[in-house]
């Protein structure tokens, strides 16, 4: 099927003039370019998703209607577009800055974030009580925008709407009166303070203590975090820490940990700024991408003057709830990174598009005698495009997905419509984090492949993407740590019904379509893949049974990509399911053609090019080398 790639994103018209020039005079098109589009969004919203469990339910039952979703859209990408964007170079070049034990963020910062937060698109969303709070599936998207405009400055709100939502669940009245309204407003920010200098991913090994004082609930903090999104800046006046600490005589590992609301000023009787609270930033990191996003050293109680509050009740039998508390922040943020790799890969996806639609290089193969064309028509750049295309659709019916079954279990009074959305949260949010975040950096490299070598070149956008993107596989938890979550919790949550369930929609969505006319050799396609997985299941059960628990360190990372492409195949079947029946009803003259002609061709062709990864990850699990084990440790060091 012939695909007008070009027209079918309906970009600005201007846009595609300036990158058909072929010259790189026009600054303001290269490293800050942001194109964007509704279009897919709508789509998702509007012609997928049965937005009436969420629109008619819970908090938000006679509050927003599908009428109202090209508004919001519209307006949330005006402000990416007009206010955010133009920030971004800016981000990319003048860096956060470390002085004076005081932190600079780029001027250019202040009005996004003020501009986010005064729409109702920052962490006032998480303020439950709020009649004008999205929907998250619906914020998701406006949040996407955001990300795709700047990477860098998306975290400053990302990270204070996740802080102020475990305040409003786990904080006790006092607690909740002082921090959310500055909180929700903006006017004070949040951080997740988690890891150490010598714990990551090891959490239970934080050395960070919490000591009680006289005052019912505040205990004194003493240690240091590092690797703080936006841990120190100067875009708000106050940055409020959910800090990890362990009380003294809590039990070693993660069991003992308790969370604390440690703000860098103390607050007033009345809940305003008060005292520095010996919060030190001790530097920032100096990053190959997210230039503009301070992350920071903080160290607490320097002086031994540092305070916090206990979020939650005080442990018991030496148990504290802290991890428990984290992880739902923790959750939300992983999807926030699948969310941001996405949009990075979106914004390279586009750029390469439009690029190679008007980059005139070479000839076809198929006709060499004929004249130069541009480089959309030859074979290898479509297979480039047709590449990052599905992975940004797959990526983002996937996260949509999550999003929407958060807001179903949150809302539904359907308790058994509640378990099965909160069932496929849980089995989403390590795909959603590790595959769209692998795949994403994969995407962008193909799309620098597009622009050839202007796309190493610091002018064109692609560079930056790329940088930016490379921290999400690692960020919030290591992809190999959502790996392992995946096959050492979420396979067998609930003795394996959890993702048994999860599984079982796939393979009942394949058998009821298993005759489509036009997509019948695609699903085919799935069932194999399908059984191929259920295949991998046994073979690692079989490794486990004889004692070789190695073995799901070797395959853990291979089984979660093999999960994302069995996921995004059904996804993508779904959307081209509609999509087929809409073009029957439109006809190919009709100028949506397109975009639905887009959607069918993204299925088919990752069914064809993708899924049989699968297969291949099977191939190998079977096999079981493990010469990576066998090869002695010296063999790795060459000097």
């Amino acid at each position: 099927m012939s695909i007008d790639l070009w027209s079918s994103l309906a970009y600005n018209a201007a846009i595609k003039n300036l990158y058909s020039t072929g010259t790189r005079k026009e600054k303001y098109i290269m490293a800050a370019n942001f194109v964007y589009s509704t279009r897919e969004h709508k789509f998702i919203l509007k012609e997928w998703l049965d937005m009436s469990k969420v629109f008619g339910q819970g908090r938000f039952e006679g509050g927003y209607s599908l009428d109202e979703v090209d508004s919001i859209l519209e307006n949330a990408m005006k402000i990416a577009k007009e206010v955010v964007a133009p920030t971004n170079e800016d981000g990319d070049k003048q860096h956060a800055v470390y002085k004076n034990g005081k932190v600079t963020t780029p001027e250019s910062f202040k009005k996004p974030y003020w501009t986010v937060q005064e729409n109702g698109l920052g962490s006032s969303n998480a303020d439950h009580s709020d009649p004008s709070a999205l929907p998250l599936c619906l914020m998701g998207c406006t949040n996407e925008y955001l990300a795709a405009a700047n990477a860098a400055s998306g975290p400053y709100v990302m990270a204070t709407t996740g802080a102020s939502g475990l305040i409003r669940d786990f904080g006790n009245e006092k607690v909740k009166n002082i921090f959310l309204p500055k909180m929700f407003s903006g006017q004070w920010a949040g951080t997740m303070d988690l890891t150490e200098p010598n714990s990551g991913s090891d959490v239970g090994d934080i050395i960070t203590k919490a000591t009680p004082t006289d005052e019912p609930g505040v205990y004194k903090i003493v240690g240091t975090k590092c690797f703080i999104t936006g841990g120190d800046q100067d875009i708000t006046e106050n940055i409020v820490h959910l800090t990890l600490a362990r009380i003294e005589g809590c039990v070693p590992g993660t069991k003992g940990i308790s969370l604390f609301v440690v703000p860098k000023y103390w607050h007033t009787p009345e809940g305003e700024k008060g005292e520095f609270n010996d919060v030190n930033c001790g530097g920032v990191e100096h990053k190959m991408g997210l230039c503009g996003s301070a992350t920071s050293i903080i160290n607490f109680g320097e002086e031994g003057k540092c305070r916090g509050y206990l979020l939650g009740d005080p442990p018991a039998d030496g148990k504290g709830a802290g991890m428990a508390q984290m992880f739902q922040m923790m959750n939300e943020e992983r999807t926030v990174t699948g969310l941001a790799a996405l949009a990075a890969a979106t914004v390279s996806y586009n750029n390469a598009a439009l690029y190679a639609a008007g980059r005139i290089q070479g000839r076809q193969l198929t006709n060499p005698k004929a004249g130069r064309v541009p480089i959309i028509n030859h074979e290898d750049v479509r297979r480039m495009l047709m590449y990052q295309k599905s992975i940004t659709e797959a990526s983002r019916a996937m996260i949509a997905m999550s999003y929407y079954c958060m807001d179903v279990m949150e809302n539904t009074k359907d308790e058994n419509e509640r378990k099965r959305a909160k069932a496929f949260v849980e089995v989403n949010i390590p795909i959603v984090k590790a595959w769209c975040s692998d795949l994403a950096f994969l995407s962008i490299s193909e799309a620098m492949q597009c622009y050839g070598g202007y796309g190493f070149s610091e002018e064109y956008p692609i560079a930056q993407q790329l940088r930016d993107c490379r921290i999400y596989p690692i960020w919030e938890g290591t992809n190999f740590i959502q790996s392992m979550d995946l096959i050492g919790r979420k396979w067998m949550m609930a003795g394996g019904q959890v993702f048994g369930a999860w599984f079982a929609e796939l393979e009942k969505f394949a058998a009821d379509h298993k005759d489509d006319a036009v997509l019948k050799a695609e699903v085919a396609l799935l069932e194999e893949a399908l059984a191929q997985y259920k295949e991998i299941q046994g073979t690692m059960a079989g490794y486990l049974g004889q004692g070789k628990f190695g073995m799901i360190g070797f395959y853990a990372t291979r089984i979660l990509h093999a999960t994302g492409y069995i996921y995004g195949a059904k996804l993508l079947l779904e959307h081209a399911l509609i999509a087929q029946k809409k073009i029957d009803e439109i006809g190919k003259e009709h100028f949506e053609y397109p975009y639905y002609a887009g959607k069918v061709a993204s299925a088919k062709f990752f069914a064809h090019n993708l899924l049989p990864n699968v297969g291949l990850f099977l191939r190998v699990i079977k096999e079981g080398d493990n010469s990576v084990m066998e090869i002695p440790e010296a063999s790795y060091m060459l000097v």
